[in-house]
C-alpha cells in the first residue's frame, strides 16, 4: 500500500494521533496494512484516552524485509559511524526530554517527578554508557594465532514492556545498533506513545532507513510473528515469565538466539548488625520505586525473628508516609498502576496474603483513601510471612512489600534462595566482607550490597526462570554479537 503522511485521515480515528496509527518501516511512517485497534484507557482516570493500531504478521513481514534490505549496508559502517549516530541521538533526546517524561507520565501513569528524574533519564544515560564501552570494544581479538571477529549477528527482534519503557527499549536498540545489527521493535502496546516519539529522535540523528523498524501491536498479532519469523535471527525479549517461554517455544523451530529479561522475586537480607530504621525505611522505598512495578526490586525482606516485630513497625510507618495521587501532581510518590488488569491482580494477591495468613500491618485492597477512580493501590507491607505463602512466591508487580523472618544467616540465604527466579538479590550489613560473603552464596544475576547505585555497565539479568543473557554495557553489545574464530591468521597484526 503506499505510503501514509504524518497526518492521518481524521475520519479514520477522532481521537488518534499519527503516533498511534502508524509504524515506522524504512524509514518512513506508514499506515498498517490491516490495523484492529485497542482502546488506550488513561490509568489515573479510567477514560478512555486514544486508540491504537495494532499490527499483524503482514506489517511484520514489511519490517523485516526492510531490516534484511538495510542489514548489509549498516553492518559494514565502522564504529567512528556507530558512535557519531548515538550521540547526535543522545543530543536530540536531551532537547526533547520533557516530550518523554510528560509521554511516559501520561501511558503508564508514572508520576511526573518520577517521570523526569528516572524513567526519562534512562535514555541518554544507558546510551552515553554503551559510547563509552564502543569507544574501547575489540572487535577483532587476537588468540595466539587465531583471529576472532566479533560480527553482527543480523536481523533482531526487540520486544519491550511497559513498566520501563525507554529502559527497556535503549538497552535493546542501543546495542543492537552498535553491533552493526538492525531491527524490528514491538513496544509493549501500554507505552507505545514514548517507543514513536524516540523513532522519530532517531530518524532526526540521521538513521538509515531499514535500519530500526517499529511495528506496535500485542502478543498474539506481531510478538508471536517477530519470535517465529525465519529471517529473524535473534529476539530479545522482556516481560513475564509466562510470555518469555512463549516466545522461546515460538523461536525454537528457527534455532534462532533468544535472550530474555523476565520475572523476579528478590530478597533483600537484612543482617543483624544494621541501622535496623535505614535499612528498612530503605528497602520499603527500594520495593516500592516505580509503584513497585519493576522486575528487580526487593520485594521480599527478610529480618532477623528477633527484630521483626521492631521492623515491621518501620515498614508500616515508611509505608504509611508514600502520597499517592495523580502523576501530574509534582509531589505525587506512588501513581497507578498500568491498566486494570494489573490492578486487580494486586487487589487478588493482596487478599490472598490476608487469607494466607500474613500480618497485615500497612495498605490493604481497595484504593487509597480519596481516590475512588484510577488504577492506585494502597502502599502495603506484611509481616510475619512464610515461605510457602503466595505474597512470598509469586511476582505481585506492585508496591508490596513481604517480610519474612529468620533464624540464621545460612537460614536467610535459603529462604533467599529458594524461589523460582534468580533475577536480584540484596544484602545489607555493616561488615562490608560479611556482606559480600552472603553475596557470593545468593543465586542471582545481580546483588546489592548496602543499597550502592545504580551501575549502568555492570551486567543485568537473571537466573533460573527470570530468564537468559545480560544486557547494560559490553555485556548488553555482546548479546548482538556472533564470534567467528579464523584460525591460522597468524599474529602480525594486519
Amino acid at each position: 500500500m503506499p505510503d501514509a503522511t504524518l497526518t492521518p485521515d481524521a475520519t479514520l480515528m477522532p481521537d488518534a494521533t499519527p503516533r498511534t496509527t502508524q509504524f515506522y518501516i524504512d524509514g518512513r511512517w506508514v499506515d498498517p496494512v490491516s490495523p484492529t485497534w485497542l482502546e488506550l484507557v488513561d490509568p489515573a482516570t479510567e477514560r478512555i484516552a486514544g486508540r491504537l493500531a495494532l499490527g499483524n504478521a503482514a506489517d511484520v513481514e514489511r519490517a523485516v524485509a526492510a531490516a534484511q534490505a538495510a542489514f548489509a549496508a549498516w553492518a559494514d559502517t565502522n564504529v567512528a559511524e556507530r558512535i557519531a549516530l548515538l550521540r547526535r541521538t543522545v543530543q536530540i533526546y536531551e532537547r526533547r526530554y520533557e516530550e518523554f517524561a510528560q509521554a511516559i507520565s501520561t501511558e503508564m501513569g508514572a508520576p511526573i517527578s518520577f517521570a523526569r528524574k528516572a524513567q526519562a533519564a534512562r535514555g541518554p544515560t544507558h546510551l552515553n554508557a554503551l559510547i563509552e564501552v564502543l569507544e574501547h570494544f575489540d572487535f577483532e581479538p587476537g588468540l595466539g594465532s587465531t583471529r576472532l571477529r566479533l560480527e553482527p549477528i543480523g536481523v533482531c527482534g526487540l520486544i519491550t514492556p511497559w513498566n520501563w519503557p525507554i529502559n527497556q527499549l535503549v538497552v535493546k536498540v542501543g546495542p543492537a545498533l552498535a553491533a552493526g545489527c538492525t531491527m524490528v521493535v514491538k513496544p509493549s502496546e501500554y507505552s507505545a506513545t514514548s517507543a514513536a516519539l524516540f523513532m522519530e529522535v532517531l530518524h532526526e540523528a540521521g538513521l538509515p532507513p531499514g535500519v530500526v523498524n517499529l511495528v506496535q501491536g500485542d502478543g498474539a498479532g506481531v510478538g508471536a510473528a517477530i519470535a517465529s519469523h525465519p529471517h529473524i535471527d535473534m529476539v530479545s525479549f522482556t516481560g513475564s515469565t509466562r510470555a518469555g517461554v512463549l516466545v522461546a517455544r515460538a523461536a525454537a523451530d528457527s534455532v534462532k538466539r533468544v535472550a530474555q529479561e523476565l520475572g523476579g522475586k528478590s530478597a533483600n537480607i537484612l543482617l543483624d548488625d544494621v541501622d535496623l530504621e535505614d535499612a528498612v525505611s530503605r528497602g520499603v522505598a527500594a520495593c516500592f520505586t516505580n509503584a513497585g512495578q519493576s522486575c528487580s526490586v526487593p520485594t521480599r525482606m527478610l529480618v532477623p525473628r528477633a527484630l521483626m516485630s521492631s521492623a515491621a513497625a518501620i515498614a508500616a510507618r515508611a509505608a504509611a508516609t508514600y502520597r499517592v495521587g495523580s502523576p501530574a501532581d509534582p509531589a505525587t510518590e506512588i501513581g497507578p498502576l498500568v491498566n486494570r488488569n494489573q490492578f486487580e491482580r494486586v487487589q487478588t494477591l493482596i487478599r490472598r496474603g490476608m487469607e494466607e495468613g500474613a500480618r497485615l500491618v500497612e495498605g490493604g485492597p481497595g484504593r487509597p483513601a480519596g481516590l475512588r477512580a484510577g488504577f492506585f493501590v494502597r502502599p502495603t507491607v506484611f509481616a510475619d510471612v512464610t515461605p510457602r505463602m503466595t505474597v512470598a512466591r509469586e511476582e505481585i508487580f506492585g508496591p508490596v512489600l513481604s517480610m519474612l523472618a529468620y533464624d540464621s544467616e545460612a537460614q536467610a540465604i535459603q529462604i533467599a534462595n529458594d524461589t523460582d527466579y534468580g533475577l536480584a538479590a540484596y544484602v545489607q550489613s555493616r561488615d562490608q566482607r560479611r556482606a559480600r560473603r552472603v553475596a557470593r552464596a545468593l543465586r542471582a544475576g545481580m546483588v546489592h550490597l548496602n543499597y550502592p547505585p545504580a551501575d549502568f555497565r555492570a551486567p543485568f539479568g537473571g537466573y533460573k526462570h527470570s530468564g537468559n543473557g545480560r544486557e547494560w554495557g559490553e555485556a548488553g553489545l555482546r548479546e548482538y554479537l556472533e564470534t567467528k574464530s579464523m584460525v591460522g591468521y597468524g599474529t602480525d597484526g594486519d
